[in-house]
C-alpha cells in the first residue's frame, strides 16, 4: 500500500474523509423553460451538455453557494415538480425577496414561524408551516423566510441565518460565501460595537478591529458574543 493510500484509509477509519454535497438534482418537464427561469434568478450557468440524442444536463449555481443544481433530460426518474423544501440560506431575507421580485419572480411575502406552531395551510413539509407576515419580530436567526417555485412547482425556501447554532461552524475556519454576506456581518458587528462603546463610557475604542473580528467569528460559530 502506498503512503497516499494509507493516508486515505486512515482518514476513512477516523471519520475525517471530506464528503462535500455539491449537486442537487431538480426534476423538470421542459429543460429550456427551466434554464430560462434559473438564469433569470441571476444564478451562474456552469454547463449545458447535450449529447444530441437522449441525454442533456444543465447546471446552475446560486450566488455564493458551494452546491449547484442540475436538471435536464434523463438525469432523474423523479416526477417534475416533486422537489420540495429546497433551502437557500440568505443573510437578509427581505433583501433577497426584493431582488427576486425585481427580477419578475413570483415570490411569497416575507414571513416568520408562529412560535413553534406546526400546523397551517402552507406547504406542510417546510419549517415555518404556520406563517405570520413579516420578519421574526426579534430577528432571530433561522426564523424568517420567503418562498417561491419554479415553473414545474419545485419549491424553494429562503431562510435568513445571521448566527449559526453552536457547533455548526468551526471557529478556526470562519468564511463568508460572498461580499454581501461579509458586508452584512460587518454591519451587525458595527451596530453591536456601537452598543459596546456606549456601555464602556462612549469613548472611541482603538481596538475596534479586534472586537469586530472576535464578534464576527463568535457570531458565525454560534458562540457567546463579546459585549
Amino acid at each position: 500500500m502506498t503512503e497516499l493510500e494509507e493516508d486515505v484509509t486512515s482518514a476513512a477509519k477516523t471519520g475525517k474523509m471530506d464528503m462535500k454535497l455539491e449537486v442537487i438534482v431538480i426534476p423538470v418537464s421542459d429543460v429550456d423553460r427551466a434554464k430560462a427561469f434559473y438564469g433569470g434568478l441571476g444564478w451562474r450557468l456552469d454547463a449545458d451538455y447535450d449529447n444530441g440524442s437522449d441525454f442533456r444536463v444543465v447546471q446552475f449555481t446560486p450566488p455564493g453557494s458551494g452546491c449547484s443544481v442540475i436538471f435536464g433530460k434523463n438525469v432523474t426518474g423523479a416526477a417534475p415538480g416533486s422537489a420540495k423544501g429546497l433551502y437557500l440560506i440568505v443573510s437578509s431575507v427581505q433583501a433577497a425577496h426584493d431582488e427576486l421580485a425585481a427580477r419578475g419572480v413570483k415570490v411569497s411575502g416575507v414571513f416568520h414561524d408562529a412560535a413553534g406552531v406546526y400546523s397551517g395551510p402552507d406547504e406542510p413539509y417546510l419549517f415555518g408551516r404556520k406563517r405570520v407576515d413579516g420578519v421574526d419580530p426579534d430577528r432571530r436567526s433561522y426564523r424568517s423566510f420567503a418562498s417561491f417555485q419554479d415553473p414545474d412547482g419545485n419549491g424553494w425556501l429562503m431562510q435568513e441565518i445571521t448566527a449559526r447554532l453552536a457547533g455548526r461552524i468551526d471557529p478556526a475556519q470562519t468564511t463568508f460565501a460572498s461580499t454581501n454576506d461579509l458586508a452584512s456581518a460587518l454591519r451587525r458587528a458595527a451596530a453591536a460595537h456601537g452598543e459596546h462603546e456606549q456601555r464602556t463610557g462612549g469613548q472611541r475604542d482603538e481596538n475596534w478591529p479586534d472586537w469586530y473580528a472576535a464578534y464576527m467569528v463568535a457570531e458565525q460559530a454560534g458562540a457567546e458574543l463579546p459585549r
